[in-house]
């Protein structure tokens, strides 16, 4: 422990011998090294945020896709800084004083290339960061960024729809008269080999109507004939006539009576229930006349009345033959025109494929015009909402920051590391020559490096004379030394100042 104490005191003894080569190696590193930081150029960032929110008035049905209004913004923002808009940001900002060529033009967007970024934070929200040489050029840099890129959104956006209904336009046209021709075509088919059979469309699709048309016939007709059945079999268990009471002929009062109970009865072989309106009135029709047919006197004879529910039976009957009758005649005219299709169909199979391609034809093109016609009017539509909304809206969160202070250099730092290197220069050249030019401050020392005994040591002895120049030499390097920690300060202040006038 001791030798390192020893060694420690040597060391220090060595410097402080040579403090004068310290000082003077420290002031030329700190100088020339404070030279280098101040010359360094200020770096100024400005920072803004943009949200862009996609919006519409439009259905979704008839708007952009998502995917495609996000495939757009990402264009944007990646042709943000393309040559041809960092051009515009220097004709457009303070930079356009500092050129005064093409060269010079091309020299500054190669600058600005490397000076801006633009980050995506989220899906819709990026940042862009600006780098220049004072904190007023970095803002209005920044600022017109974002103004191109609302101008480059909108213009784009309306370009395009002009364009697109351009195209669409055109090839309407086309269609159109395609679609004409199609159509001429098939009316001049239709007049000259169709014209006298039955039905619509081709061949097949008439005969193929007609035999849907005889199957529904043919099911209407089989119902007829069972609803004829059942009231026949009902009418011949009907008796044709009612007897009087007793042999003795009904009065007015009881004719009235049958003649609502055959009402009555021919509502319930309708199927009309109890709670039907007319069976509820015909039902307090029969109480009434029940009353009246009792305080009616019995005449004399003995013919019957005619039974009621007969005479509806046969009313029924006689419609719903009809009813067979005009089916039947429906079944035999639509037999007759399937006769006639098939025969055209056996007799011409040229002239059925002929129509069936002239008919697809026709329907492919009408299908092509009707979906080109649908796009036409939804781009115009989405065009006119262009021109009174912003289908892209573009939301600054965070404004274009002014900076209060350089990003870089950090000359405070700088200024320190270069003062501590500048020391630490100083004390190492120092020690560096005590190590070259070595003497022997103690009496071991001298003996370890002799090998030799040292009996004993003298000590210095120093006049007034010499003790009043060392002393006025000790304040001059401290003077010297204060000179140094009072030029760090100077320059901090500097920086400092600066600071503020650039803010």
């Amino acid at each position: 422990m001791n030798g390192i104490y020893d060694e420690a005191r040597l060391a220090l003894h060595a410097i402080w011998t040579r403090r004068w080569l310290a000082l003077a190696v420290a002031w030329g590193v700190c100088v020339l090294g404070w030279f280098v930081v101040s010359q360094m150029p200020s770096k100024y960032e400005s920072k803004a945020r943009v949200f862009v929110q996609m919006q519409s008035i439009l259905p979704a049905s008839m708007d952009a896709p998502a995917q495609t209004q996000q495939k757009d913004v990402d264009t944007i923002r990646q042709t943000l800084v393309s040559a041809v808009n960092l051009e515009k940001v220097v004709r457009g900002t303070d930079l356009a004083q500092t050129v005064s060529s093409d060269r010079d033009i091309a020299d500054r967007v190669a600058g600005l290339a490397t000076a801006i970024k633009v980050e995506s934070q989220q899906d819709n929200l990026f940042q862009i960061t600006t780098t220049a040489a004072s904190p007023k050029l970095a803002r209005s840099i920044t600022q017109k960024l974002i103004d191109i890129f609302v101008e480059q959104n909108l213009g784009r956006d309306r370009n395009q729809t002009s364009q697109s209904l351009d195209f669409l336009d055109k090839n309407l046209e086309q269609l159109q008269k395609r679609l004409a021709d199609a159509d001429a075509k098939r009316s001049d088919f239709q007049t000259r080999y169709l014209g006298s059979l039955p039905g619509t469309g081709t061949v097949s699709d008439r005969i193929g109507a007609s035999r849907s048309q005889m199957a529904q016939v043919d099911g209407d007709l089989a119902a007829a004939q069972s609803s004829l059945a059942a009231v026949q079999g009902q009418m011949a268990g009907t008796p044709a006539t009612i007897p009087g009471m007793g042999g003795m002929a009904a009065g007015p009062a009881r004719a009235a009576l049958n003649a609502i109970q055959g009402q009555l009865a021919d509502a319930r072989a309708r199927g009309y229930t109890d709670q039907h309106p007319d069976v509820i009135a015909l039902k307090r029709q029969l109480s009434a006349a029940q009353g009246a047919a009792r305080g009616e006197p019995l005449g004399g004879g003995t013919a019957g009345t005619p039974n009621p529910l007969y005479l509806s039976l046969q009313s029924m009957i006689a419609d719903k033959q009809s009813a067979v009758a005009a089916l039947r005649m429906r079944k035999a005219q639509l037999q007759g025109d399937l006769d006639q299709l098939n025969a055209k169909l056996s007799g011409d199979p040229e002239v059925a494929a002929e129509q069936g391609q002239i008919d697809r034809d026709y329907q492919v093109l009408k299908d092509q015009y009707d979906q080109l016609l649908t796009q036409r009017q939804q781009i115009a539509l989405r065009g006119q909402a262009q021109t009174q909304t912003d289908n892209v809206k573009f939301s600054v969160i965070d404004p274009p920051t002014t900076p209060r202070a350089p990003t870089a250099p950090n000359r405070m730092l700088l200024l320190t590391g270069v003062l501590i290197v500048g020391l630490g220069a100083g004390v190492g050249a120092a020690f560096a020559m005590g190590q070259l030019r070595a003497t022997f401050a103690t009496g071991p020392r001298l003996e370890k490096a002799t090998g030799m005994p040292v009996i004993g040591s003298i000590g210095e002895v120093v006049t007034r004379l010499q003790a009043d120049t060392r002393a006025k030499r000790l304040k001059l390097f401290l003077g010297g030394t204060a000179g140094l920690a009072a030029a760090y300060v100077l320059l901090l202040g500097v920086e400092v100042l600066q600071r503020g006038m650039a803010a």
